[in-house]
This record gives C-alpha cells, sequence and structure tokens, in this order.
C-alpha cells in the first residue's frame, strides 16, 4: 500500500492554494440581508451539520415552503418535523451549539451557507408558528447566525446536478441496505413496499 504525506501545517495548505480572492471574502454577511433573506426563503430544503462528542453529523431538512423561519435578523428557526428519531443532530446541538447550513434551491447552481449557533426549543408559541393542520414539530432549532455567504457554483456545475436527469436506476433499495447490514433479519422488499405509504401518512 502506498504511503501518503498529509499536510500538516496551515502554512503547508495556503502554499499550494494562496491567497483568497477579494470577493469570496466581501460576500460574507452577518445577518440577513434583503438579498440573503430572499434567497434563504427561496429554499425548501436545507443541509444541517451539527458536531458532537462522537464527532459530526449532517442532515437534510426540507418542507413544502421556506425551510427556515425568520425570528428577526440575527435568527432563523428551522422545525424539526418527523424522522427517524435517532436525535443525532439534535443531540449534538444540546451539547455543542455549532452548527452550518447549507441552502439549496431547485435549478440553481449556487447555494447559500449559515454558520452559527443553535439551541433547541420546545416552546408551544414557536411550534404554534409551524403548525400544520393541527400537527406541529416535537422541538424547533433557534439558529443566531456567525455569517452568511454565496457558495462557489462550480461544484454543481461539475456535478450537473439539475440537468443530468434521473441517475437512481440500479441503486440499492433502503430495504437493501437494511437487510445486508442486518443479514436478511431486517429490511428487503417489503420494508420498500411498506414505507412509501407510512411516509405519507406521518410526513408531519
Amino acid at each position: 500500500m502506498c504511503l501518503m504525506e498529509f499536510l500538516k501545517t496551515i502554512d503547508e495548505l495556503e502554499a499550494l492554494y494562496g491567497t483568497p480572492g477579494a470577493p469570496s471574502l466581501r460576500k460574507v454577511a452577518h445577518q440577513l440581508t434583503p438579498l440573503y433573506r430572499k434567497w434563504i426563503m427561496s429554499s425548501r430544503l436545507c443541509m444541517l451539520t451539527t458536531v458532537g462528542p462522537e464527532g459530526t453529523d449532517d442532515s437534510p431538512r426540507g418542507d413544502d415552503g421556506p425551510v427556515v423561519l425568520e425570528l428577526d435578523p440575527d435568527r432563523l428557526a428551522l422545525p424539526d418535523w418527523r424522522g427517524n428519531n435517532r436525535l443525532d443532530s439534535l443531540r449534538n446541538i444540546v451539547r455543542d451549539g455549532r452548527v452550518s447550513l447549507m441552502f439549496l434551491v431547485p435549478g440553481s447552481n449556487n447555494v447559500v451557507r449559515v454558520n452559527g449557533t443553535a439551541q433547541v426549543t420546545a416552546d408551544p408559541d414557536l411550534l404554534q408558528r409551524f403548525d400544520k393542520a393541527g400537527k406541529r414539530p416535537r422541538t424547533v432549532i433557534v439558529i443566531e447566525i456567525n455569517e452568511i455567504y454565496s457558495q462557489c457554483a462550480r461544484a454543481f456545475m461539475r456535478a450537473r446536478i439539475w440537468t443530468a436527469g434521473d441517475e437512481s436506476e440500479g441503486l440499492p433499495t433502503v430495504g437493501a441496505l437494511l437487510a445486508e447490514q442486518t443479514e436478511g433479519e431486517e429490511g428487503g422488499r417489503t420494508y420498500d413496499e411498506e414505507w412509501a405509504p407510512r411516509a405519507a401518512k406521518t410526513m408531519w
């Protein structure tokens, strides 16, 4: 096996890349501006990254409208809708509030990123603001914004993520993955067939 040498210092890293261009630094805001607000409120999907004692976690968060609610120019509220109850993100936030969010909008190769600190609340008044026909999230993540900035579009352009078409044919299903990890004790075709109707009934 080939032994790789790894970079050990920031100086070594920066020597390979040079200095960032001025626009990449000047585009950073520290609270919602009119244009960053418009972008984020157009997003129905974001990726939430957290960190805790066991390591990092990245979780997709989606909604049928804006994925977050603006509380004020410095704070966003992200509802914790129904999921698998692993609570990986929430456990991390309770122990270490550092979070990052990446907001996506279908068709746009740009994304907007938010870095900040978060807390979890079950405040009844805030839960009420997310009410959907009597159903509410169990908790809401409140994010204090440290910085907001747009991400370079090259990654999405390289991946052709919005133009490549459906490439999911042949991928293993969740049922197959579960069966693999449990040596066939759980999962399989029955799991896949039953999951979609179950999810439709428990979306909120």
